[in-house]
């Protein structure tokens, strides 16, 4: 594993850095961190799930982040913490900062608008007219900034993104390779047997601190905006239709599609590849398991599914048939239930 920007650190000045107890050599040098199966000298190693406990008794990395329930479980040097999986993800980006490049403007790009100083616009760049930029953006190869779109300090567009006229995205946020915001949603009135496009004249706002994955696509609303909240991180290749509210602190697995006018209340998780119908509200604090198809709204926190487990093609095909006589079975013993209680009554 190659380190980032060189960067060695004691374990002693991370922890300054960042808290945590530090138990054993404060002064082991730490410049790279790793799984605990594949470290080696100078990595330091995590327990984040206890099924990789064992490692901890073969691991090679000079350190490790654990947390006080097993401080006592090595003798390596250790730093010791509430949450170890939120601290070595700390620890990565101080360890390993990520590089831009500097400020200013490619000669191949095209600005129809005023660019800050501190802003950088990559080869081959289209900035519309009437765009606002923060102080830090940077807008890397190939995008294309629609007419009269803001952005706010230090939100990073990866090659080939889209973002059309008139929407917005707040700071610190991250839009990553080939992600189109703004979009028109998908909005057609039926007239004797044609289908009429509707105008799509909301925007999207996207909030502060915001991560967009690879190829995601965000619908502007057909009429009121379509919305992202701060802090809410998005996978690759994500479905977000028209009119949509997505709170504050979500999560969307890759390959999720989220139909139009779907509300999101804050910290709602939704697994890869789950499909949420049009018009759905889901709670704060539900969770949707991968795969899942949510037809309903969702009124209180917990976990929801409605996949099977995955099992031999013969016995699926076996089950599936079982499953379409299901409502003739609940009739038949709905009237079975019904004669008994008849001939308890006569009893």
């Amino acid at each position: 594993m190659a380190g980032g920007a060189g960067l060695v650190l004691s374990l002693s000045d991370i922890a300054a850095r960042l808290g945590g107890d530090v138990l054993g050599d404060g002064e082991t040098r730490i410049w790279q961190v790793a799984t605990l199966g594949s470290a080696g000298e100078g990595q330091i190693g995590f327990l984040a799930n206890l099924k990789y406990k064992s490692q901890l008794l073969t691991t090679k990395a000079s350190a490790v982040i654990i947390s006080p329930d097993f401080a006592d479980s090595v003798t390596l040097p250790r730093i010791v913490t509430r949450n170890p999986y939120a601290y070595y993800a700390r620890l990565a980006t101080l360890l390993n900062p990520t590089t831009h490049p500097v400020s200013g403007i490619h000669p191949s790009a095209s600005c129809a608008s005023a660019i800050p100083a501190e802003v950088s616009v990559g080869p081959n760049a289209s900035i519309g007219e009437g765009v606002v930029l923060g102080q830090g953006v940077v807008i890397h190869a190939g995008c294309v900034v629609g007419d009269r779109v803001r952005i706010g300090d230090n939100t990073v567009l990866y090659p080939n993104v889209t973002i059309y006229s008139d929407c917005e995205i707040g700071s610190d946020s991250i839009v990553h390779a080939g992600v189109v915001i703004g979009a028109d949603g998908f909005g057609f009135a039926p007239d004797q047997g044609q289908w009429l496009k509707i105008p799509q004249i909301g925007r999207v706002i996207v909030g502060n601190g915001v991560e967009i994955g690879a190829n995601t696509t965000i619908d502007r609303g057909a009429l009121d905006d379509t919305v992202i909240g701060d802090g809410s991180k998005l996978d690759n290749l994500i479905q977000i239709g028209h009119n949509c509210i997505i709170g504050k602190h979500c999560v969307i697995a890759a390959c999720a599609a989220v139909a139009g006018s779907v509300t999101l209340a804050d910290g709602v998780v939704i697994g890869g590849a789950a499909m949420i119908a049009g018009h759905v509200t889901i709670a704060s604090g539900a969770v949707i398991s991968g795969g899942s198809l949510v037809m309903k709204n969702i009124s209180k926190a917990g976990q929801y599914t409605s996949v099977f487990p995955l099992e031999e093609h013969g016995h699926w095909l076996h089950n599936a048939a079982q499953i379409r006589h299901l409502a003739k079975l609940a009739d038949r013993v709905s009237e079975l239930e019904k004669k008994l209680k008849s001939i308890e009554g006569e009893g």
